[in-house]
């Protein structure tokens, strides 16, 4: 597995993920197609300036151009201030193969060795049994469950922190 850096040619990847009804179940249901070109345009932006580091999950390294999803770690603003929060999505085919868990602890490790990000948060969805898995092995510790906004839809999710100096789990 290997990441790379988003680009305005992810876009059918974005249309993948981001507009599937299964892939969106716990995030409010899909997004309209029409938005992904512009959101890949952007997201490709933030991640060429280095503001957001926003990963595209490529499964084996010997076919580039598959990708199975994608890994993010970004600064939010809250009502308590910035924060900074990974989020990570995996197609269903590529599903229960360990990519997302990998993924993310790739990128916090990345964030612990350039001593950036800080103490970094997740917001998965209560029912999302599989990225709550994640987090708790990974080493994130339970908060709260608390109400989020995504995409402009309120979720509710369970609240996870990390600080991958300290929390992460060795693999």
């Amino acid at each position: 597995m290997q990441l790379r850096n988003v680009t305005e040619n992810d876009v059918d990847a974005y249309i993948r993920m981001r507009c599937d009804p299964v892939m969106m179940a716990d995030l409010g249901g899909p997004l309209p197609p029409e938005l992904q070109p512009d959101k890949a345009r952007r997201d490709a932006a933030e991640a060429a300036a280095d503001t957001s580091w926003i990963k595209m999950i490529i499964p084996d390294p010997d076919t580039p151009d598959v990708v199975a999803g994608s890994v993010t770690i970004w600064s939010d603003d809250t009502d308590e201030g910035p924060v900074s929060e990974i989020g990570w999505m995996i197609l269903p085919r590529f599903q229960g193969r360990g990519l997302g868990k990998r993924a993310a602890r790739t990128l916090l490790e990345q964030a612990r060795d350039e001593d950036r990000w800080g103490v970094v948060h997740a917001f998965p969805a209560t029912g999302n049994a599989a990225s709550n898995g994640i987090c708790r092995s990974l080493g994130f510790r339970f908060v709260t469950e608390r109400n989020v906004t995504f995409a402009d839809r309120v979720l509710r999710s369970n609240h996870w922190v990390i600080d991958p100096h300290t929390d992460l789990k060795s693999a």
